[in-house]
């Protein structure tokens, strides 16, 4: 497949100011989530505070602070379902992941098994993205994609 173009930038659009900036993940066990999240992956709380009978979080990765991922801890959710491999859970409508760019797919994962998180599968590479990818998941069956730029 040929490199894609990336489209022109549309400074006029009503919502040109939109910018990512967190993504939303329910759990359980407020406590043990964000343990995981700072001991596996060096995130760090950037806030905390309770709404609607939740503890909440918002945590960034060790060294970018325009990301974040917003911890959504106690109650009883529904505990869905937990998925083994990328395959499965290709079945599901609705949210699948959310990625991490790092610089090295490979080195990350190797610490990340080491550190003894859910890895799905091995790398690979998709060159119509030009990226390397893996995915990994916490104990609550949230994917979480990696990626790095294929070497030239």
């Amino acid at each position: 497949m040929a490199e894609q173009a990336t489209p022109a930038k549309n400074p006029s659009s009503p919502l040109a100011s939109a910018r990512g900036d967190h993504a939303a993940v329910r759990v359980p066990d407020y406590a043990e989530a964000r343990r995981w999240y700072t001991e596996k992956l060096d995130f760090r709380v950037v806030a905390e505070w309770s709404w609607a009978g939740l503890q909440l979080a918002y945590l960034s990765p060790p060294n970018d602070d325009s990301f974040r991922v917003e911890l959504f801890g106690g109650g009883n959710p529904d505990p869905g379902t937990y998925y083994t491999n990328v395959i499965d859970s290709l079945e599901r409508p609705g949210y699948h992941h959310f990625c991490l760019r790092v610089d090295d797919v490979d080195a990350v994962l190797a610490e990340l098994d080491r550190r003894g998180v859910t890895i799905f599968g091995r790398p690979f590479d998709l060159k119509e993205i030009n990226s390397r990818l893996a995915l990994i998941g916490d104990p609550w069956g949230n994917m979480i994609e990696l990626s790095a730029p294929l070497a030239t």
